[in-house]
């Protein structure tokens, strides 16, 4: 990464920290983007030039977030299919530990935010279906995306059963949980 680059990360990260800390001291909605500029120490028109809008600021994902998530999917290209998901699934997650309790917490407090959070996941579940697809070379493709969306489902799981009181570990356990279960097959014989 040359200079440029480095600064210009160095400014979306400045940006997001400091709205991530006034949205837990203040509020998503008393929050306003000018807050966040100041806080930042960058101008309005330097913040759109990074976030299109405050929703942006909360539910972009790190821009080095899309690299890292690929690379552990290559590294993992030699193992079965759901064990490679199933560590994706987590990694991703555990890398979310400083942001994903302050979305869930403003996302309850403000039910215009739940819904701008819908395309959060969007980038991730593209890459993983362009992954799945690959890796399934053309043996089972239906068979790996069933594998994909059990997972995604697993993961959605965990996290709509989190309490507000819980805190991230539980969660994590929680999305292992799932995964495990959803991996091994939900389906119980009838006695």
């Amino acid at each position: 990464m040359n200079l440029r680059e480095r600064k210009k990360l160095a400014a979306w990260r400045a940006i997001s920290d400091a709205a991530l800390r006034l949205f837990e001291e203040q509020g998503y909605e008393a929050t306003t983007i000018e807050q966040i500029a100041a806080a930042a120490n960058v101008s309005r028109a330097t913040f759109f030039n990074y976030f299109g809008s405050k929703e942006a600021v909360l539910f972009d994902h790190d821009p080095e977030a899309r690299d890292q998530w690929r690379a552990l999917l290559e590294a993992r290209s030699d193992e079965p299919l759901w064990d490679s998901l199933t560590a994706v699934m987590v990694d991703v997650n555990e890398r979310l530990r400083d942001r994903m309790p302050l979305h869930r917490r403003l996302k309850a407090e403000s039910p215009a935010l739940a819904q701008a959070s819908q395309a959060f996941g969007e980038q991730l579940r593209a890459d993983l279906h362009s992954w799945i697809v690959t890796r399934a070379h053309g043996d089972d493709p239906m068979t790996a995306t069933l594998q994909l969306n059990l997972a995604l489902a697993a993961s959605a799981t965990a996290y709509q059963s989190w309490k507000a009181e819980e805190d991230f570990d539980v969660y994590l356990q929680r999305l292992r949980e799932c995964l495990d279960q959803a991996g091994a097959g939900v389906a119980v014989p009838t006695r």
